[in-house]
C-alpha cells in the first residue's frame, strides 16, 4: 500500500482563494493529481483527497482543427487584462432564472464586484463577479453550456 502525499501548502492556498473570492469550491489538476477544496454552508473548508486519474485521450477526428482554432483565440484572450476567467468547472448561466433578463450584455457598464453570471458546480450556484469596473466587450459563453477551469468567460475593458 503506497502512502498518499498531500500538499498542505496547496490546500491552504486554495482555501485562502475560496475565502477571498467567496466561491464555494475550487479544484486544480496537475498531471495525475487533483486537489479539490470546498466550503460547506457553515463556512469551514474541507479538502478532497488527492486522486490519481488517467490522462485524457487526445482527439483524433478532423473536427479538432476547428476546436484548436477556437481555443487559440481563447488563449489569446486569456492574456487580456480584462479577461474574466472561470475559477471552476461547471455549467454557466447568464440569467438568475430562465425567465429573467441576463446579468450582463455586451456594451453594458459594470462595476467591480457586480455579478456577471453564475456557474453551477455540484448543485451549488457560484456568482462570478466583475474583477474591475468597465464595459463588457465580449461574452464568450452560452447560458446552460459547460465551462472549464481557466476558460475565458467574458472580457471587460
Amino acid at each position: 500500500m503506497s502512502k498518499m502525499l498531500v500538499d498542505t501548502d496547496a490546500i491552504r492556498t486554495l482555501a485562502d482563494i475560496l475565502t477571498e473570492t467567496g466561491l464555494s469550491e475550487i479544484e486544480i489538476t496537475d498531471k495525475d493529481h487533483r486537489i479539490r477544496v470546498a466550503r460547506t454552508v457553515s463556512g469551514t473548508v474541507a479538502a478532497a483527497p488527492v486522486t490519481i486519474t488517467a490522462p485524457a485521450a487526445p482527439a483524433t477526428d478532423n473536427s479538432s482543427n476547428a476546436t484548436a482554432h477556437a481555443n487559440s483565440h481563447s488563449e489569446d484572450l486569456s492574456k487580456h487584462p480584462g479577461a474574466v476567467l472561470s475559477p471552476m468547472i461547471g455549467v454557466a448561466y447568464l440569467t438568475p432564472e430562465p425567465s429573467s433578463p441576463p446579468f450582463i450584455s455586451v456594451g453594458q457598464q459594470v462595476q467591480e464586484g457586480q455579478t456577471l453570471m453564475l456557474i453551477e458546480a455540484m448543485k451549488t450556484f457560484n456568482q462570478i463577479r466583475a474583477p474591475k469596473a468597465g464595459t463588457v466587450k465580449q461574452i464568450l459563453v452560452t447560458s446552460g453550456n459547460p465551462v472549464e477551469y481557466g476558460e475565458v468567460l467574458a472580457v471587460i475593458e
